[in-house]
C-alpha cells in the first residue's frame, strides 16, 4: 500500500478519533462545566462559617499531607524493594483501608479513636481528644488519604531504573543518600502524582470526618450542612470554594511532573 493511502487512513482515524472522544471528555468532565455555569449565574455570596470552614480545611489538610509523606515516602520505598511475599503482605493491608467506604473507616477510627477506647482514653489524659478535634480531622484526613499515596509512590519508585541505584550503591554511597540523591529525583513525576491524589483525598474527605469529627467543621461537612440548612445553591458556591483552593496544588504537582519527566 503506498504510503500516501496509509497517512490517509491514518489521518481520518486521527479525526474519527477526536469526534468521538470529545463527547466522552464532555460526559466526565459534566460536575465541573456544571459548576461553573452555577458560578457564573447565580453566585451571590457565601453561606455564614464559610472563612472558618476554609481555613480549618487547609490547615488540616497540609498536616494531614505532611504526616502521609512522613509516614508514606519511606514506607513506599521499602515495599519497592521488598520481596515479593512482603509486597503481596502490603497490598492486602494497604487494600483493606482502601476499599473500605469512608463512613465505615470514619467509624473504624472512632472505635479505635473515640474516648471509649483504650488509646481515645489515652489521648483524653493528654488533652488532646480526637474526637470532634483538629486532630480528629487531621486523623479522618490521613486515613483516607495514605492508602492512595503509598500505592503511587510505591509506583513510582518501583518503575526506577535498578542499574541506576545498583550503581549508586556500588559507589559506596550511603542509603539515605542514595535515597534523596538518586531515587527522590528520578521519581519525582510519580511522587507529584502520588501527592495530588493524597491531596485531593484529604481536602475532600468527608465520610470519615463526618464521623469522626463534625466539628470543627471543615469545607466537606460544611457543604453538607449548608445543603442542608440553606438548601443546593448555597451548597453548590461552597464547593466551588473547595474546588478553587484544592485545585492548585494538583495542577502544580502536575507541572513538576512534566517538568521532571523532560
Amino acid at each position: 500500500m503506498p504510503m500516501s493511502r496509509i497517512r490517509a487512513r491514518h489521518g481520518r482515524f486521527l479525526s474519527a478519533r477526536r469526534l468521538f472522544l470529545w463527547p466522552l471528555l464532555g460526559i466526565v468532565t459534566l460536575p465541573l462545566w456544571a459548576l461553573l455555569l452555577h458560578a457564573g449565574t447565580t453566585f451571590s455570596h457565601l453561606p455564614p462559617g464559610s472563612a472558618a470552614a476554609t481555613a480549618t480545611s487547609l490547615a488540616s489538610s497540609l498536616v494531614a499531607l505532611a504526616l502521609t509523606f512522613v509516614v508514606g515516602l519511606p514506607l513506599a520505598w521499602w515495599a519497592a524493594s521488598a520481596d515479593q511475599r512482603s509486597q503481596r503482605v502490603l497490598e492486602l493491608l494497604l487494600a483493606v483501608p482502601l476499599l473500605m467506604p469512608p463512613l465505615v473507616l470514619g467509624l473504624v477510627l472512632a472505635y479505635v479513636f473515640g474516648p471509649t477506647a483504650g488509646f481515645g482514653q489515652w489521648l483524653m489524659s493528654l488533652g488532646i481528644g480526637a474526637t470532634n478535634s483538629f486532630l480528629g480531622l487531621t486523623l479522618a484526613g490521613f486515613y483516607e488519604a495514605a492508602p492512595y499515596f503509598v500505592y503511587a509512590a510505591w509506583a513510582a519508585f518501583g518503575a526506577l531504573d535498578r542499574d541506576v541505584l545498583e550503581a549508586a550503591w556500588l559507589s559506596s554511597m550511603p542509603p539515605a543518600q542514595t535515597f534523596r540523591l538518586v531515587a527522590l529525583p528520578l521519581a519525582a513525576p510519580g511522587l507529584a502524582v502520588a501527592s495530588a491524589m493524597a491531596w485531593a483525598r484529604t481536602i475532600g474527605a468527608f465520610g470519615a470526618p463526618i464521623v469522626l469529627a463534625y466539628h470543627p467543621t471543615g469545607l466537606p461537612v460544611g457543604i453538607w450542612i449548608t445543603l442542608s440548612e440553606f438548601g443546593l445553591g448555597p451548597a453548590l458556591e461552597l464547593a466551588l470554594v473547595l474546588v478553587a483552593i484544592a485545585l492548585p496544588l494538583p495542577l502544580l504537582a502536575m507541572g513538576v511532573a512534566r517538568r521532571a519527566a523532560r
